[in-house]
């Protein structure tokens, strides 16, 4: 795509997800519960994604490689091995706040 409001039709039926390590795109598709592979992109400046992308793999949660080494990648992956990503739980943070702060 060039350019698209939404991926979400696509990622509700995609069987296997492959994203640059933005932590938008991952986030979304983990909560979609699909497997993703994160291409990072090691020329940006800091390589914040290489972070989240080596966090996220540490967890159990993502494969990732980089462009060179992406089709090995698919080649080794074992998508099984992968855990599920549970969603967040804001309005528990958000309870945490209002004690904090005398709210509640």
């Amino acid at each position: 795509f060039r350019f698209k409001e939404s991926l979400a039709e696509e990622l509700q039926s995609a069987d296997l997800v492959i994203s640059h390590a933005g932590a938008g795109s991952c986030l979304e598709t983990l909560e979609k519960g699909k497997p993703l592979i994160v291409v990072i992109n090691d020329k940006l400046m800091d390589n914040h994604q290489l972070e989240l992308a080596k966090q996220l793999h540490r967890d159990g949660y993502v494969l990732y490689c980089n462009c060179s080494t992406l089709v090995e990648t698919l080649q080794s992956m074992d998508l099984s091995a992968l855990k599920p990503f549970l969603p967040g739980q804001p309005e528990k943070f958000a309870s945490f706040l209002d004690k904090v702060f005398g709210l509640q």
